[in-house]
């Protein structure tokens, strides 16, 4: 894009879209200046359909010639108020930056004082608030619904936010954080350092920890494998550890999937999940603070079936 931004580019669209003008204006006025004399009889163009139906040369309707100028005029008046030539802004200097940024202040203005009531309540209160919730819910489906799904269901990789089970924590406090600053989970691979059978191994003894149908004999000898190399992040007893972001591996609940081969997958290649930081998405506005708030407090009653 970079090849664009020089200014021949502003100069070249700007004589294109004029002569465009001027030209159209030479066309009709060649073509349309000739009037037919009186008696004169309109030209008939060779072609001749079922037998009597001829096709003449006549002149534009002036009322029809009038409407092809008319357009030329507005186009002249529209491209000499607003944006249209290059890098002329218009007599008016009107942007579409500009009018985004007095909408913004519009709508800030008009609801800074429904956020702010909002913004003294504590997030499980604003949870149970049917308004909060619908404002709340417009909030998920414009930031956050292009990776949790608009029912917050998740998708492969991407959690779902409607159980209760949480890689870095579900209490209110804990949401808010990782809604304000992201999250970035990596889980390193393991391939190498296990070999082909020591991660088929580790893989069934995952299974087994969710009463998932495996192998006892490699699961057995994966047990050792995995007190060797796992129990940092995902505890000894599998139940994970929230602060690492680490999954709980003795449930039901699977980020990218629990059959063998996405187990076996995910010990050989590592993950990497990253959730980007809202704060940066929500923009500068005044009501910042306010809309993540909302937001977790949305997130947050996703979960509380109460």
């Amino acid at each position: 894009m970079s090849d664009f931004t020089h200014g021949f580019w502003s100069i070249y669209i700007s004589v294109i879209t004029v002569v465009s003008i001027i030209g159209t204006w030479i066309f009709l006025r060649s073509h349309t200046s000739r009037k037919l004399a009186p008696g004169e009889k309109p030209e008939l163009i060779e072609h001749t359909w079922d037998g009597d139906l001829q096709d003449l040369n006549n002149p534009l309707p002036r009322w029809w010639l009038g409407l092809f100028y008319a357009t030329m005029v507005f186009s002249v008046a529209y491209l000499a108020l607003w944006p249209g030539l290059g890098n002329f802004a218009g007599i008016l200097g009107w942007t579409s930056t500009g009018q985004y940024e007095s909408e913004v202040q519009a709508a800030e203005a008009r609801f800074q004082p429904i956020y702010a009531g909002f913004l003294k309540q504590d997030i499980a209160t604003v949870a149970a608030d049917p308004d909060a919730r619908a404002i709340g819910k417009n909030l998920f489906l414009t930031y956050c619904s292009q990776c949790h799904g608009s029912n917050a269901a998740g998708a492969r990789g991407f959690p779902d936010l409607t159980d209760n089970d949480w890689l870095y924590g579900g209490d209110p406090d804990t949401i808010r954080t990782t809604i304000t600053s992201g999250r970035a989970g990596v889980m390193p691979p393991w391939g190498e350092a296990l070999g082909a059978d020591g991660v088929k191994q580790v893989a069934h003894y995952v299974l087994s920890l969710s009463g998932r149908q495996h192998d006892a004999t490699l699961a057995a000898a994966g047990k050792t494998k995995f007190a060797e190399n796992c129990v940092a992040c995902h505890m000894p007893d599998g139940t994970g550890m929230q602060a690492l972001g680490a999954p709980n591996l003795t449930d039901k609940v699977w980020l990218y999937g629990g059959s063998e081969a996405t187990i076996i997958e995910t010990i050989t290649k590592g993950r990497n999940g990253v959730m980007p930081a809202m704060t940066q998405t929500l923009g500068t506005t005044s009501n910042k603070e306010a809309k993540l708030h909302l937001l977790a407090a949305y997130v947050y009653g996703l979960s509380q079936k109460q």
